[in-house]
């Protein structure tokens, strides 16, 4: 059994280098063993802007529903370097579509403290992390600015209903969503990272008034395959999205000391646990329009903790009661 073991855990950090053939042409995809078929997806779509979802991959040896579980290792299969697939799949050039398809109401979940730790600082989920700094490069829309700290956001249900209809994608926006950008850009360089392909990301933003607003920059826009996969023992496989990226990127303007990222999903933050803050989830916004105040409030949040040199140490789950202790020793001062 030690012999097995032994062979196992050589494959899972072994670099495949496979060979796709996709409308008539082949592309050269590098992976990991202790990679997962959702990633072998990811990087496929990076060479062809064929999303993962629009992705059928065929191999003689295998059924097609191996290859359709995007939670299986490609250590459990049996591949090695030189392997041809094949994949059938069409390009969204002409329809731009949210490449997401969950139900309305997302299983988000908190995981226990030591199991949090153990993704953050689990070996294999850092080789990912380094590899996925390798093979994606943020292009900045705005340079980054001297002595400014960071704020990511997340787009679906942190700053548009997505799952909503609309004659006018400006229906569905975040109550205060320029307001709250002006105020923050004062402090924060803004990068936007959802899970979505960049041509989502792009349009909404732009529908929204975001990309061309002239009270405020946008840095950056991220997407899907920023994200990299990890494992849980209690939840399995998910996408996170890890903030080392960026600081990977640009060391010299952002690190764990002064980045804060908003997003409704706490499973996002798992490598990255001290700078996320849950942010209420805008649903339903034809009837919670007129009643969300969630960015008016974290306004005064962002704005107070910009004083601080290291937010590391915040605790963001309380970033309510910051604000409140902040109002009230300023009435004082």
């Amino acid at each position: 059994m030690a012999g097995v073991s032994s062979s196992s855990s050589t494959m899972a950090e072994e670099e495949l280098t496979l060979t796709v053939k996709w409308s008539g042409k082949e592309y050269t995809v590098r992976v990991c063993g202790d990679d997962t078929v959702g990633e072998l997806k990811r990087r496929i779509c990076q060479l062809t802007t064929v999303l993962p979802k629009r992705q059928k991959l065929l191999y003689p040896k295998l059924l097609p529903s191996k290859l359709a579980d995007d939670a299986v290792l490609l250590s459990s299969l049996p591949f090695k370097s030189s392997v041809k697939l094949t994949m059938i799949g069409s390009m969204e050039d002409d329809i731009i579509v949210d490449p997401v398809d969950s139900p309305d109401i997302v299983d988000d979940f908190e995981l226990g403290q030591d199991e949090a730790v153990d993704i953050k600082d689990n070996h294999i989920n850092n080789q990912k992390l380094r590899r996925r700094i390798d093979h994606y490069k943020i292009e900045l829309k705005n340079p980054c600015r001297q002595g400014k700290k960071l704020l990511v956001l997340d787009i679906d249900y942190t700053l548009f209903d997505h799952r909503s209809t609309a004659e006018n994608p400006l229906q569905l926006m975040r109550p205060y969503l320029h307001e709250f950008l002006t105020a923050a850009y004062a402090e924060y360089d803004i990068m936007i990272w959802s899970a979505t392909s960049i041509k989502w990301v792009e349009l909404k933003m732009g529908q929204l008034g975001v990309l061309n607003n002239p009270n405020y920059k946008i840095t950056a826009l991220l997407d899907h395959l920023a994200m990299i996969t990890v494992q849980s023992y209690s939840r399995g496989i998910f996408d996170c999205k890890p903030l080392g990226l960026i600081w990977a990127q640009f060391p010299e303007f952002y690190s764990s000391k002064n980045t804060i990222m908003f997003d409704d999903l706490r499973r996002n933050f798992v490598m990255n646990p001290q700078n996320g803050l849950i942010i209420k989830p805008f649903r339903k916004a034809h009837s919670s329009r007129n009643s969300d105040q969630e960015l008016i409030k974290l306004t005064s949040y962002l704005l107070a903790i910009a004083e601080l040199d290291d937010l590391s140490a915040l605790d963001h789950n309380s970033w309510q009661s910051f604000t409140e202790d902040n109002v009230k020793r300023r009435r004082h001062e």
